[in-house]
């Protein structure tokens, strides 16, 4: 029989809460953000793959830095006269990246790329360009039925009046030396006295007498260089294509 007044005995059961372990939800964040990112890269790549080299370089031309650009009266007589494209203040610049960005503008202002462009579509198809350690070719070019000169002459048709005029207008802002550079296609039959050389150091001249006159101006042409048929576009080297022109905007840096 128990004592009178004992107090009763309390068992007090305490429970321990240990970590859920395996069992816990902070790995299913960890999955879901790996998850998230693998999606975004397939989807980067699909992208990639699915997009043209010249919607590639409109989103490069888009998120790169603008030089401010103004559209005044140009001097050349053209189709395309009393619409110039240049950009504001002096381009020759000495920094390499500085000019780089330059070259990229005027590339963009000759290929539209840049919205701004008034080049037309029938122009546009006559004109490539390609940034090098050069300086900014500007590839102008035949295409069948379209010349730029009469045939097997050093004579420029208004197709490349225009052209010449489009390049002149851009070129006009800066202090950057041009060089010009001629290239005539192979021709069927084997002559004796081969023309190829004459002729295009004659078209070559022809270019640059046009911007001496021009924008451009004398002080600014530095060269001219005949190429013949050694160095053609396509390989078929009789193809209208390989009759070309290259007018290039030299790097100031590389003097």
């Amino acid at each position: 029989m128990a004592a009178t007044g004992q107090a009763p005995i309390i068992i007090k059961r305490k429970k321990n809460v240990s970590a859920e372990g395996h069992h816990g939800g902070a790995w299913k964040v960890a999955y879901a953000d790996f998850v998230t990112a693998m999606m975004a890269f397939f989807l980067m790549m699909w992208l990639l793959n699915a997009t043209t080299e010249d919607q590639k370089q409109g989103l490069a031309d888009y998120f790169s830095p603008a030089i401010p650009l103004s559209t005044e009266s140009g001097g050349s007589q053209s189709m395309l006269s009393g619409q110039s494209i240049a950009a504001e203040g002096t381009l020759g610049l000495a920094d390499n990246e500085a000019e780089s960005e330059v070259l990229s503008a005027v590339e963009a202002m000759l290929t539209a790329t840049s919205g701004e462009s008034t080049v037309e579509d029938e122009l546009l198809q006559h004109i490539k360009t390609r940034i090098t350690d050069e300086g900014l070719i500007v590839d102008l070019f035949d295409l069948p039925g379209e010349p730029l000169f009469e045939p097997e002459t050093a004579t420029p048709t208004l197709l490349l009046s225009d052209l010449l005029a489009v390049v002149d207008d851009v070129f006009r802002e800066t202090r950057n030396r041009v060089a010009v550079k001629g290239y005539v296609r192979s021709t069927a039959v084997v002559r004796r006295d081969h023309d190829a050389w004459p002729l295009s150091a004659a078209r070559a001249e022809a270019v640059r007498v046009r911007l001496a006159s021009g924008w451009t101006g004398e002080a600014r042409l530095v060269r001219t260089e005949a190429h013949g048929d050694r160095a053609p576009a396509l390989p078929d080297r009789m193809d209208v294509r390989n009759n070309r022109l290259e007018v290039i905007l030299l790097r100031n840096v590389s003097r």
